[in-house]
């Protein structure tokens, strides 16, 4: 069987243009004075009839397409089964394909996850059938019972993966896509169950409205947004209320100008001047409306921007950041990878947003170029104000890495789903730490305001910065792993340095120490620590002559000092 070839980390690099999103909110005014007998259900109004012929066109389109028809013949047709103009119909259209390009994607991804999970399951079951043979041996009802369903419980959790996998490995064979539930596959289950109702699931189905930008035609000619009179106004085409009046040379019908529901649009303050710049130049935008189960429209507003140019240097040094559960931890690095102090008159700029209470954002300053930012709700608040929390505190870190003129440095860290299910511990620490927010938001902001970013492998940070930087900066560990960031970003190598081999040598004699003083398996010189020294007396001395990669690798000595850090707690 040929070894599938796991796809490398990419890193986080912007492109040549920018993707500018603002959400908001609208409110419609004003509607069509009449109703479609053809296309209207009810007595739901014009603007829900052409949401709800945009949704069951992109289904339609997404079964079409997955049958090998074409662009060109959907886009005709669409128009005549579902009543809608030939830009709403294409729209539609690449939606459709966006998810099926989309599922493609996510399905060899899928494979490569089920496979290591798969793996990881069946040494669990190796694991477990030597426990059971144990048990049996020793003949010990309570841990043969005990050992009986760790194994059945293995067993049927690899026989489940190798089920998943062969479906997904069907899939990849044949050129085909798992199946897709539009409105979402966990509330088709909550439907199904009883505990969610049809109408919550019709709604899911229907309840938005997509248009793209065109520069030639305006902006967007189907969801125009206008300034007018000190106020954001959209006006959306209700383009089934449309009405054939003859034919043009080619035989393509002509039809009547189609009516707009309009009303005031309300968007963030922060985002209006920006937006009403972007409308003044004529850029092109994608507006997608969405009807919530309340009632009111929610509104996605994107440009397409160009890249700021930088306004940091490298050559000045970096800005390092370890990201932690409750914020983060910074530091000042100058281009010899040393900590500089801080400027002269240096302050954190305090978000004004946060004033709910005294320790909602606290900062500590440490005058030798440490810092560290903390947030305590990060670590129990709901996912809305989570979100909010996390952008404030992307925003402060980017308008520190402006005052210093420097780029960030970050660890380019990927919790992906390979471990889920498989080990608990991970589990529970990967669903509520905020790593992967917090990187994204730093690195959006910093594209938007010019400022770079360079990921770095994060392989060993933390060790280095506990065996080499804590102790001589008198800092936490969590800004030593930052320094060690940021040295990494510049191209800094980790030597074993004299001092840190004499640190080495007084933590095996403190172990020496222990091994007499009280009886116990686990503490002082133990038979596995002993085989960690002696790998460090293989690795040691060659360390500092290993090119980079080699000292960066997962089985490198930095592993090995790590246990041993662990085994003299």
């Amino acid at each position: 069987m040929k070894k599938r070839r796991k796809n490398k980390k990419r890193t986080i690099e912007p492109g040549d243009d920018l993707k500018y999103t603002v959400c908001g909110e609208w409110f419609p005014e004003v509607y069509p004075a009449f109703r479609s007998k053809k296309w209207s259900r009810g007595d739901e109004d014009p603007l829900d009839t052409e949401m709800r012929l945009f949704c069951a066109c992109e289904r339609w389109a997404f079964n079409r397409l997955m049958e090998g028809r074409s662009r060109e013949e959907l886009k005709q047709e669409g128009q005549r089964v579902f009543g809608l103009n030939s830009r709403y119909c294409d729209d539609a259209i690449l939606k459709a394909r966006a998810v099926i390009e989309t599922q493609k994607e996510l399905l060899a991804l899928e494979i490569e996850e089920t496979e290591t999970k798969l793996s990881r399951a069946k040494k669990k079951l190796r694991w477990a059938e030597k426990d059971l043979d144990k048990a049996i041996k020793v003949n010990d009802p309570a841990k043969i019972e005990k050992a009986k369903r760790a194994f059945h419980g293995r067993k049927a959790r690899v026989q489940k993966l190798a089920a998943k996998l062969a479906e997904l490995q069907k899939h990849e064979a044949n050129g085909t896509i798992p199946k897709v539930v539009f409105g979402g596959r966990s509330l088709w289950r909550q439907v199904c169950r009883g505990k969610a109702g049809r109408e919550e699931w019709r709604h899911t189905r229907q309840n938005r409205l997509y248009a793209r930008g065109d520069e030639t035609k305006g902006g967007n000619p189907n969801m125009k947004v206008a300034y007018q009179e000190g106020r954001f106004t959209l006006a959306v085409t209700i383009s089934h209320l449309s009405e054939q009046k003859g034919t043009d040379s080619k035989g393509r019908p002509i039809m009547t100008r189609a009516p707009r529901v309009t009303g005031k649009l309300w968007l963030p303050e922060k985002h209006r001047l920006n937006v009403w710049e972007l409308l003044l130049k004529g850029a092109p935008y994608t507006v997608e409306l969405f009807k919530g189960r309340d009632g009111r429209y929610r509104v996605h507003i994107a440009f397409t921007i160009k890249v700021p140019e930088l306004v940091t240097d490298p050559d000045l040094g970096y800005l390092g950041l370890d990201t932690n559960p409750d914020g983060v931890a910074l530091v000042n690095v100058n281009y010899f990878g040393q900590p500089e102090p801080w400027p002269e008159r240096f302050a954190v700029p305090y978000p004004k947003g946060l004033h709910k209470f005294a320790g909602e954002f606290q900062t500590i300053v440490h005058p030798n170029g440490f810092l560290h930012i903390k947030m305590p709700e990060l670590a129990y608040s709901r996912s809305f104000r989570r979100t909010y929390l996390i952008g404030v505190l992307a925003q402060v870190v980017v308008n520190i890495a402006k005052v210093l003129g420097k780029s960030i440095a970050i660890e380019d860290l990927g919790f992906g789903k390979d471990r889920l299910d498989t080990n608990k511990k991970f589990n529970r620490m990967a669903a509520n730490f905020p790593y992967r927010k917090i990187t994204e938001a730093v690195v959006r902001k910093a594209c938007k305001e010019g400022v770079g970013v360079k990921p770095v492998r994060p392989a060993h940070t933390s060790t280095i910065g506990y065996w080499k930087y804590m102790e001589r900066y008198g800092v936490t560990i969590h800004h030593a792993a930052a320094l060690a960031i940021a040295r990494r970003a510049i191209g800094f190598k980790e030597r074993i340095t004299k001092e840190l081999k004499q640190k080495i040598q007084a933590v095996i004699e403190s172990l020496n120490q222990k091994e007499n003083s009280l009886p116990g398996e686990g503490k002082g010189m133990t038979r596995k620590v002993k085989q960690q020294i002696m790998r460090l007396d293989e690795k040691v001395p060659v360390h500092n002559g290993l090119d980079r990669y080699k000292q960066e690798s997962f089985y490198s000595v930095w592993h090995d000092l790590k246990q041993l850090a662990l085994s003299s707690r």
